[in-house]
Formats: structure tokens, sequence, C-alpha cells
């Protein structure tokens, strides 16, 4: 589990060492990952599990995610599941957003991902078997005031997805994208003090899941194969809105899209008629406190 030193990512591998998993955790932070990794091994089902915790920036130098994943798997095998929850964000409006920003979190974001499931596919293909999963947002499936700097990297963990799901699939490997919303994670909390005001109305409109919740879906979907993984009433809605040409696990799935995407695109058009007149009536708000500032 990248990422896996706090919130999605470390109760994703809370949940696996649940089912009696060995879990390797990567993370930039070590006295992090030392603090995570006994809070895990409280959850032990037998004696032999182990947590292996790894120090490594991710999204830095592709040798080196290479080489301490491939010691990961000398010490507890080969990975059956590599969850990808490595990420960061920034939010402002496009102009305020410093352009290194851009830079930095399409690497943390995207490469970030990119290079542990590279070292470890060629291993999964020997095997016939694996699970990738990539932790997108649903800002990965929809791009919102306050998020351009973000919502583009998110974005592209679903192109990756699912040209290597074409990939793999005759492999017995399958690809997880995950798309949760706003969740209670110390990420989430330091994101919150920079929103653009816009971006806090528009988030208001949903409520904040738990990391525990998400994890318990993102666990089941990844296991089941599935390569869309949604949490709640309005995640089911966007993942049908958004599932154009991605593949689907049944046929079953792949009806509801088509029955269901008339009737949500409806819904959805009504959410973003709200979104956009919160921006309208933000902008004029401003506007008016700055022409009284100048009378003054």
């Amino acid at each position: 589990v990248t990422g896996g030193s706090s919130g999605i990512g470390k109760c994703i591998a809370i949940e696996c060492y649940k089912q009696g998993a060995f879990i390797t955790l990567i993370a930039r932070d070590e006295n992090k990952l030392l603090q995570t990794k006994k809070e895990i091994e409280k959850n032990c089902v037998n004696d032999k599990q182990v947590v292996l915790c790894i120090s490594v920036d991710v999204s830095k130098d592709y040798e080196q995610v290479e080489n301490v994943l491939k010691q990961a798997q000398e010490k507890l095998g080969p990975v059956d599941m590599l969850v990808n929850c490595a990420g960061t964000s920034v939010t402002g409006k496009f102009e305020d957003i410093e352009v290194n920003s851009f830079e930095r979190l399409m690497a943390v974001n995207y490469l970030g991902s990119v290079y542990p499931s590279r070292a470890v596919i060629a291993t999964m293909k020997e095997r016939r078997m694996g699970r990738i999963v990539f932790v997108s947002s649903q800002a990965g499936q929809l791009g919102l005031f306050g998020y351009t700097a973000y919502s583009p990297t998110k974005f592209a963990l679903r192109g990756l997805a699912e040209a290597l799901q074409m990939e793999v699939k005759p492999y017995n490997i399958y690809v997880t994208v995950a798309y949760p919303p706003d969740t209670d994670t110390p990420g989430f909390a330091e994101e919150s003090k920079t929103k653009p005001l816009e971006t806090k109305l528009i988030s208001e409109t949903s409520s904040v899941c738990q990391a525990e919740q998400v994890a318990r879906v993102i666990v089941k979907d990844a296991i089941q194969g599935n390569f869309n993984s949604s949490v709640g009433s309005d995640g089911y809605m966007l993942s049908i809105l958004t599932s154009g040409m991605s593949p689907v696990t049944s046929i079953t799935e792949g009806l509801q899209q088509v029955v269901c995407m008339g009737i949500f695109r409806i819904v959805g058009l009504f959410y973003l008629g709200s979104f956009d007149s919160i921006v309208r009536r933000c902008m004029m708000q401003r506007e008016k406190s700055e022409s009284a500032d100048k009378t003054e």
C-alpha cells in the first residue's frame, strides 16, 4: 500500500490485515510508518502475519521504487495486490496556483502510481494473477472549481487504468479505480484550510465519509475484480454518468449503466446548475465587497 501511513491508505492496510494479508507499507515519513505499523499489528488474525515498512518517495526515482519493491517481494513473497494510494492536493484558483504545483501534483498523484505498478506488473504476469488498485477521487470524474491542479492528475489515473486493464486482463490481472468522495483524513483537513469559498460551498452539497468505510468498499471491489469502485449514492450516480467506454465487470453492470444514464444525466445537470450558481453568487459578493471598499 503506497501512501499507507495515514488516511485511506492506512485504513485499506488495516482492512487487508484483518483478512489475513501480509502488508508492505510505503510512504515518505518513517516515523508515521512505524506508528501505523503498530496500529495495524493490533488487528492481526494469526501470528504469522507481517507488516513491512519502506520509507521512499514513489514519485521521484523509478529505479529506487523498483528496488525497494523487489526487496519487499524477496521478504514477503510476490505482490498479490498493489494499492496506489499516495497522493496530495493543492486547491485554489487556476491563476493563483504556483506553476510548480501542477508539476508536483502530476508527479505524486500520477507518476507515484505509475512507478509502483510498473515495478510489479511483470511478476504478476508471470504468475497469471494480481490486483492493482488506483485511488482516484470524485474530482477525477468531475472537474470542480478550485481543483485545476488536482483534478487532471486524478483523471489521468482512469486513462492509465483503462489502458492497463486491456493489456493485463488476459493474464488474469484485474485493475480497480476507486473514486472516493470527500473523506475525513489528515490530507482532507489540510486541504480544507486553503479551499476557496466556492470549493467549500460545492463540497458541502455532499457529506464527508469516514476513511474506514471507504477502505472497506475499495478492498471489497478490488477482491471481486470490479473496475469501478464508488461509495454511496452520489458515487454510484457519478460512476454511471462517467462510465463512457470503461470496462464492465458483468452484464448486469452494463445494463444498469444503459438504463440509468439518461435519468442520472438530468439529475447531474441540476447539480451542475447549482454549482454554477454558487460560483456566480460568490463572484457577485466579491465584486460587491470590492466596490464597497473602493467607495470608502
